[in-house]
This record gives structure tokens, C-alpha cells and sequence, in this order.
């Protein structure tokens, strides 16, 4: 039996020999040179445009882009497929493709005064085409909002404990932020103190494990309300939904409280977890599979069966995704490898959400050029390595599947309970390790989630600029807009079909992946005639093309054919569920339209600039090169 130090063997040397090979090459060809003033120093102002230090903005770039995805997509293609394909696909996809956006988002917007990407397009190609991408960019924060809310309602529904550690986490975060910019307290002091403190809510959610409405929970767990009827069920949980709700408004409320308050200290935190979980379960299978093995009582809760670090998933469960333990129980649709395997692992191997990050918040922060290659391009494969460990999680354990809830509702909690499991060998306890585990994939949903609503919030408010009218005025208003993504991101969730709402996510998140790297082509085009497109063209056209075709899967064979006509599927009966089916297919066509749109008129100007000999707008790095 092949245990998981293969995968993160694989992992390893791929990742290495691209940071060492390729991001030098990618270095050198953008021609970052740290005499080159950054924004952030050229606009300095305290507040936006503020140098960091390098490992300092790797933590900040870092905990916001490490969010649940890579986490749940590598385990739901695991279940699917099996776990070679998504090894293959994080371990190849993420260095060519995924580091390279990410690396050429961060420095496209370093050479544009730390501007987005929507600014970068609109320099090029004009406002109509600023707007587009805008839009495309909206739309997806929705989806994540969506995706995210009903990961977390899962996790928290299985590790009632994990539902304790969170609130005690983010009320830690609240206080700290109190602390560093209220009471002007050390932060050293603070740090040691307030980090010491999230560890220390793993060991009381063990103690005091929390649900919403009554269901099957460990004993000891308490329950905060004695009826469900005031909550929609989704997954055939009434408490998921609860949690659902919850999830919603606390999204919007940290959205609009000021950064301050809860954004910046959660996702110092939130970075401690990370660390602790991805480099400790790295750590743990090269010592479990060299020294100690696992123990500390990891057993699978499904099977009663002791956990090892050999891997039971099985490697390959055919091209359509039929012959594995999901599909064996109708839990999922007909899946064709391709193109959904690269749909369902977006983030982890290349995420358009990055590219939001990277291109005006990031840049901005940026101390000198050269350290866009390990925050851009490194920060991309650490993110993979939480790919490696969601993998390594899932493959160690035996899946037997109730047929209860769905997929996802099987699949997640793997996260917890695997890697718990490798946790143990390092000589933490398994009662303790994977309540914790569960804490770290819930705190990096919840930086995912309402940092969704904040950059939805942004985006629209950019969309209308000076409001002119009644309505523009209300789009425009910050407590009506994200009530607006709220509200139809639960008419998005209304129907409970996980592989509908996941893959359309990934589409979504792939499409404007695909579009942030036409910005970078575009912006390459325009710099110097002879400059090679190659490294961006290529995984620009590919991911577009997977996508398109992708989304369309999803939406005329999923979504129209079998939600709305009944054709390849049971067609939705509730009302409820009926009008988020034509929602989620509104969405696919605008999203496809939105894309052809935004790739004809990048194309255009790229054929324009290369016959004239001279770009639209020209880089201010230009004669550098």
C-alpha cells in the first residue's frame, strides 16, 4: 500500500525546483530591480500604501488566499476521480499555472501604482472593458460568499467543538484589534498572549461543544435553541442551515466594521493556524513514516478502524467519476474528468480570487521588487502545500457513506479527521488534533468568506461610482449592497445541490484567473513588442477554454437539463429551489458572456499593439528591459 510521503514527496520537488528554475526566469523577464521605488513607498500614506516586511506580507498574502478552497475542492476530486488525478493536477497545474498568475497579477499592479487588475484591463482596453470584468468580479464574490457559508454550516455541524473555537477565535480577534490600535498595548506582548489564546479555544470547544438547534451531537454539547422550525434546512440539516444564517450576517458585519476592528488582527491570527496546520502535517507524515507512525487513538469515526499514513481512497474511479464511493450512493451527478477536475481544484493550483489580492492590496504593501517572487510566486506554491495536506487527509481514510447529507457533508469533515490523524504523529492527541484541524479549515473559510463581502462591497460601489440617481444611490450604500450579496447568496444555497454551486464556483473562479492573466498579457503586449506571451498566453487560453466548456457542463446539462427540465436528473419541485436553479443558469451565461467579451477586446489590442510597434499606455519600466 503507497502511503502519503509520496504525495508530499511529489509535492516537494515540483514546487522546489520551480521556485528555484521558474520564478527566477519569471523574475528576471519582468526585470524586478529594487531600485525601482514601490508604491508603497512612493504613496505611503499610513493606511493603504504601507511597506512591509517581507515575511510580514507573506503571513498577510498568505492567510488571505489560503482560504477553505484548497481544502475542500482537492478533497471533493479525491472522492470523485480519485486521488492521482488531483495529485497530478495540484503538483503540475500550480507551479506552470496557478504561481504564475499570481506572480504576474502582483507585478502587472506593482508597475501600475499598486491599481487592480480592473484598472490594469481599463488602461488598455477602455472603461467598457474595466466595467466587464468589474461585473465578472462581483458575480464571483457572490459565489464564494455562497460556497463558503455552506462549507462552514458543514464543518461546524460535524465538530460542534470546532462551532465554540470559532466564536472564541473571532472574539479574540475583536480584542486584539482593541488591544494594538485602541489601547496602543505591545504587540509582542499581544501576540504572545492572544495566539496563545486561539490554541487555547481547541481545549474549551472540546469542553464545551456548541450547536444551534437539537440533532445527533457528542454528549455534552450545547444546544442553544430547543425548535429548528425557524431555520431552512439544507443537506438535511436543519443545523447547517442554522450556522448558514449565521455565517451570512456575520459575513456583512465584518464587512462593513473597519479594518481595524476585525479584518487585520483575525488574519495575523488566522495565520498562526495556518502555519501550525500546513507545516505541522507536513512535518507529521516524515516523522510518522520514518520514526513514529501514528497514534494517540486516531481512529476513523465511520469505521472504528485505527488510522495509518497508508493511503485506502482509491487512486482512479474512472472518467466520469462513477465507480467512487460518492457515486456509488447517488450522492453526485455524472462528472467527466475533464473539464470538471479542473473546475472542482481551483484554488491550490490557480484561483482568480488571488488575483484580487495580489493586484492593489498586496502591491501596495510591497517593500522592494525582488520580494514579489516569494511572496507572488512562493506564496501561490505554499498554498498548494495545503492542497498536498488536504490530500494527504482524505486518502488516509476509509469512506463509507451514509447517503445522508451529500457529499460534501461526508467529504469535509475528512479534512478534520485525517488530518488529526497525522497530527498524532508528533505525540498530539487525536481528541485534541482534529477538533483543531477543524478550527484551522473553519478560520480560513470564515477570512475567505467576509473578506468576499468586503471586495463585493468595493467592486460594487466602484461599478456605480458617483451615484446619479435614487438607485445608484442605494447600490452605493454600503449596509443596502451587502445585504444585496447576502441575500442572493442564500437564494444561491436554497436548493442544497452541493455539486451544482461548487462547480459553478470553480468555473467563476478559473474564468477570471483566466482574464487576470489576459491583464498581464495584455500589459506584456503593450510593453515591448518583443516580449514572449508564451508564459502567460498559453495558461491564459487553456484555463479559458477548460472553463467556458466547463460552465457550460454545468449549466446546460446540470442546471438546465436536469434541474429546471428533469432531462438528465430529478427536476427541482420547490419553488425555493426553482428560482436558485435560474439564478445559478443566469449567472453561467452572464459569467460566458462577460469572458468572450473581455477575451475579444484583450485580443484586439494585442493584435493592435504588436502591428503598431508601440502599446496604448506605455510601462513605466519599459527601457529597463
Amino acid at each position: 500500500m503507497v502511503g502519503v510521503i509520496w504525495i508530499v514527496a511529489l509535492v516537494l520537488v515540483t514546487f522546489s525546483v520551480s521556485y528555484i528554475a521558474y520564478g527566477r526566469y519569471l523574475s528576471q523577464f519582468v526585470g524586478l530591480d529594487d531600485s525601482r521605488e514601490t508604491p508603497a513607498h512612493k504613496y505611503q500614506d499610513g493606511q493603504e500604501y504601507v511597506p512591509a516586511k517581507k515575511p510580514v506580507l507573506l503571513g498577510h498574502h498568505y492567510s488571505s488566499i489560503a482560504g477553505g478552497a484548497p481544502v475542500v475542492g482537492p478533497i471533493t476530486a479525491a472522492l470523485v476521480w480519485g486521488w492521482i488525478p488531483a495529485v497530478l493536477w495540484v503538483a503540475i497545474g500550480n507551479p506552470l499555472l496557478g504561481a504564475v498568475h499570481d506572480f504576474v497579477s502582483l507585478t502587472s499592479s506593482l508597475r501600475h501604482e499598486g491599481k487592480s487588475i480592473g484598472y490594469i484591463i481599463g488602461e488598455y482596453v477602455g472603461e467598457r472593458g474595466k466595467n466587464m470584468l468589474l461585473w465578472f468580479a462581483f458575480l464571483l464574490t457572490i459565489l464564494v460568499v455562497a460556497v463558503f457559508a455552506l462549507v462552514i454550516g458543514v464543518v461546524l455541524n460535524a465538530y460542534p467543538s470546532a462551532a465554540t473555537a470559532s466564536l472564541l477565535y473571532v472574539t479574540l480577534a475583536f480584542v486584539f484589534g482593541v488591544w494594538l490600535y485602541q489601547l496602543n498595548l505591545p504587540f509582542s506582548l499581544g501576540t504572545v498572549i492572544f495566539v496563545a489564546g486561539v490554541f487555547a479555544s481547541v481545549w474549551i470547544g472540546i469542553q464545551y461543544p456548541l450547536a444551534i438547534v437539537p440533532g445527533d451531537y457528542p454528549d455534552g454539547t450545547i444546544v442553544l435553541l430547543d425548535s429548528a422550525s425557524f431555520f431552512p434546512v439544507l443537506l438535511e440539516s436543519a443545523n447547517i442551515g442554522a450556522w448558514v444564517l449565521v455565517m451570512l450576517v456575520y459575513g456583512a458585519a465584518a464587512s462593513i466594521l473597519p479594518v481595524w476592528m476585525l479584518l487585520q488582527p483575525r488574519d495575523y491570527l488566522s495565520s498562526f493556524l495556518l502555519y501550525a496546520g500546513v507545516g505541522g502535517s507536513l512535518l507529521a507524515v516524515v516523522v510518522g513514516t520514518f520514526i513514529t507512525g501514528t497514534s494517540g487513538g486516531a481512529v476513523n469515526p465511520e469505521t472504528d478502524a485505527q488510522i495509518s499514513l497508508e493511503i485506502v481512497t482509491g487512486a482512479w474511479y474512472g472518467f466520469l467519476g462513477q465507480g467512487g464511493p460518492l457515486a456509488a450512493e447517488g450522492l453526485i451527478p455524472v462528472m467527466p474528468l475533464f473539464p470538471l477536475l479542473f473546475l472542482t481544484i481551483a484554488c491550490g493550483t490557480i484561483s482568480g480570487f488571488h488575483a484580487l489580492v495580489s493586484s492593489g492590496t498586496t502591491a501596495k504593501q510591497l517593500n522592494k521588487e525582488t520580494d514579489a517572487r516569494l511572496i507572488g510566486y512562493g506564496g501561490m506554491l505554499a498554498e498548494g502545500l495545503l492542497a498536498a495536506v488536504a490530500l494527504c487527509a482524505v486518502t488516509i481514510i476509509a469512506i463509507t457513506p451514509s447517503g445522508v447529507d451529500g457529499g460534501i457533508g461526508l467529504a469535509l469533515p475528512n479534512f478534520a479527521t485525517g488530518g488529526g490523524a497525522i497530527l498524532t504523529a508528533l505525540g498530539i492527541p487525536f481528541d485534541y488534533a482534529a477538533p483543531f484541524m477543524a478550527l484551522v479549515l473553519a478560520s480560513f473559510l470564515l477570512t475567505s468568506m467576509d473578506t468576499a463581502v468586503r471586495l463585493g462591497r468595493y467592486m460594487l460601489e466602484e461599478i456605480v461610482g458617483t451615484p446619479e440617481t435614487t438607485a445608484e444611490e442605494y447600490a452605493a450604500n454600503r449596509y443596502v449592497n451587502t445585504s444585496i450579496i447576502g441575500v442572493v447568496a442564500f437564494f444561491l444555497l436554497a436548493s442544497g445541490r452541493w455539486e451544482d454551486l461548487w462547480t459553478l464556483f470553480g468555473g467563476a473562479n478559473q474564468l477570471l484567473a483566466s482574464l487576470a492573466l489576459l491583464a498581464g498579457t495584455v500589459w506584456l503586449a503593450n510593453w515591448d513588442e518583443s516580449k514572449q506571451l508564451l508564459s502567460t498566453g498559453a495558461p491564459m487560453a487553456l484555463m479559458g477554454f477548460i472553463t467556458i466548456i466547463g460552465l457550460s457542463w454545468v449549466g446546460l446539462y446540470q442546471i438546465l437539463g436536469g434541474r429546471l427540465l428533469g432531462i438528465t436528473a430529478d427536476a427541482e419541485t420547490a419553488l425555493l429551489g426553482q428560482v436558485s436553479a435560474i439564478v445559478q443558469f443566469a449567472i453561467v451565461a452572464v459569467l460566458i458572456g462577460l469572458a468572450l467579451s473581455l477575451f475579444k477586446i484583450g485580443y484586439d489590442n494585442m493584435q493592435s499593439a504588436r502591428r503598431t510597434g508601440d502599446g496604448v499606455a506605455a510601462d513605466v519600466s519599459s527601457d529597463d528591459d
